[in-house]
């Protein structure tokens, strides 16, 4: 059975598995008598509705299964993989905007909100505003309002729907193309199922970690630094583990899945959480739990922090200087360190508060980082033994043209990748800094090393272009 199957299988398995326990359970709710209270109301209603997620996910997979197995060794397996990858990406960006654009308008609204002035007692702050042709006036609340409105927006749908899309645009382009992506045979000999297997722990077991530190004393804020360290070391600790048994991109990405777990985690199990028990609370008029929504407070400024480092590694894969450097994972920290820095700047300054060093620090870091990168001059190779143009040609066709064609040959890819085009000598030389880029200096194509472009190669066509890059 390959990895497509072995995949589909598990995930269509759990989810029928999961709609026939929820089911019995929201039955045994309904049929309860203790368990007419609104709390328990409220569970069985997200369940019920958890339930058809998990159908419609199983129906999915399902049907993309039966669609694959028709398809496979045919035009039409890169094709529909191709429109996939562009569909859950578009939702992912979709949602993620939306999630961003929520998580930080709060937090600004937070910070900036009008303690002092003209606040009713029942008020922890208001704040008026102008957008879209139109003013605002919003006010926060100390707990809650002595009657709940009927209608009250939630924001966590957001968050969910760009956690589900990124697990599926993670399984569609790393899990099912391991091979080609995931793995990369001249980093570790794995077989793709034991690679996903290794990809899906590292993710669970890291936002189990995280989730059990966050439930220590540590998470005071006079004991932030140390857990901050913990984390820092501890995610370091993941992404060496992962940068030498995967892919390097591979890698980056599941640092940042990993990240956006533990955020979609946070608003799951604790964000959501705790503002239902303020709304049972003020429909039951007793006093809400204030600890609960003191943490759940905390674990939405983690979000905040963790935003930046998870964009930047969205769009990593787009800069092989960075995934692809030698040391990827001390180029991840310092970069995560500057994007966190810069948002901590960004939250103070709303505040009204102002630290002179955090920038220019963060500035720093992205400096030092672009010239640790730089590539390292090799003028020595103009004056080794030539290298002629037909032998890196046959090079470049062997290794390189399956993807890099009018017509690509490979077997995931139906189009020429980034539009480059490597049929002719003219398409080759004038595509031959980014050749060295990508094939010589990060080593991060061929894609997975797919086509197994071996170091000998890689020095021919650096030799080739430091001698000037000329046809004869």
């Amino acid at each position: 059975m390959g990895i497509v199957e072995t995949m589909i299988g598990i995930v269509v398995s759990i989810c029928l598995f999961g709609t026939v326990i929820i089911k019995k359970m929201v039955a045994q709710y309904e049929a309860d008598p203790k368990r007419q209270n609104e709390k328990d109301k409220d569970f069985a209603a997200n369940m019920s509705f958890f339930r058809k997620w998990l159908f419609f996910i199983a129906f999915f997979f399902g049907a993309a299964y039966l669609i694959y197995n028709q398809v496979a060794g045919t035009p039409w397996q890169a094709h529909l993989h191709e429109w996939l990858d562009l569909i859950f990406r578009w939702l992912h960006i979709i949602f993620g905007i939306s999630w961003v654009g929520a998580s930080f308008y709060f937090v600004f609204l937070e910070n900036s909100l009008n303690r002092e002035h003209g606040i009713r007692d029942e008020l922890a702050g208001n704040l008026w505003a102008i957008h879209g042709g139109g003013f605002y006036f919003l006010e926060k609340y100390k707990v809650a309002p002595k009657k709940i409105p009927p209608h009250l927006h939630w924001f966590k749908y957001e968050a969910y729907f760009t956690w589900l899309t990124g697990t599926c645009l993670l399984t569609i382009v790393y899990y099912f193309n391991a091979e080609s992506f995931l793995l990369n045979p001249e980093i570790t000999e794995l077989t793709p199922v034991l690679g996903v297997m290794i990809g899906i722990s590292s993710i669970l077991f890291s936002w189990i970690f995280y989730e059990l530190l966050s439930q220590t004393s540590l998470l005071a804020p006079n004991k932030r630094p140390v857990f901050f360290l913990i984390m820092v070391i501890y995610l370091l600790l993941v992404a060496y583990v992962l940068s030498i048994v995967f892919n390097p991109r591979a890698a980056y990405i599941h640092m940042g899945a990993i990240m956006g777990t533990m955020m979609a985690g946070n608003v799951f199990f604790v964000i959501i959480p705790a503002q239902k028990e303020m709304v049972f609370a003020a429909k039951e008029g007793r006093e809400p739990n204030g600890e609960v929504g003191k943490r759940a407070g905390w674990r939405s400024y983690h979000n905040n922090y963790f935003t930046l480092p998870v964009l930047f590694i969205m769009i990593s894969n787009h800069f092989p200087s960075t995934f692809g450097n030698e040391h990827s994972v001390l180029v991840l920290l310092l970069i995560s360190l500057a994007g966190a820095g810069i948002k901590h700047f960004h939250n103070q300054w709303e505040r009204g508060e102002l630290n002179r060093w955090i920038v220019p620090v963060s500035l720093l870091l992205l400096v030092i980082t672009i010239y640790w990168t730089a590539p390292k001059s090799r003028e020595d190779l103009a004056n080794a033994a030539k290298v002629p143009f037909s032998e890196v040609e046959m090079i470049i066709g062997q290794r390189c043209r399956p993807c890099h064609s009018k017509n690509p040959t490979d077997d995931v890819f139906i189009v020429a990748q980034g539009g480059m085009m490597f049929d002719t000598p003219e398409q080759i030389i004038a595509a031959k800094d980014k050749i060295m880029n990508r094939a010589v200096i990060t080593k991060t194509m061929p894609q997975g090393n797919k086509t197994r472009m071996t170091m000998d190669e890689r020095t021919k066509i650096e030799t080739w272009i430091m001698q000037g890059a000329g046809l004869e």
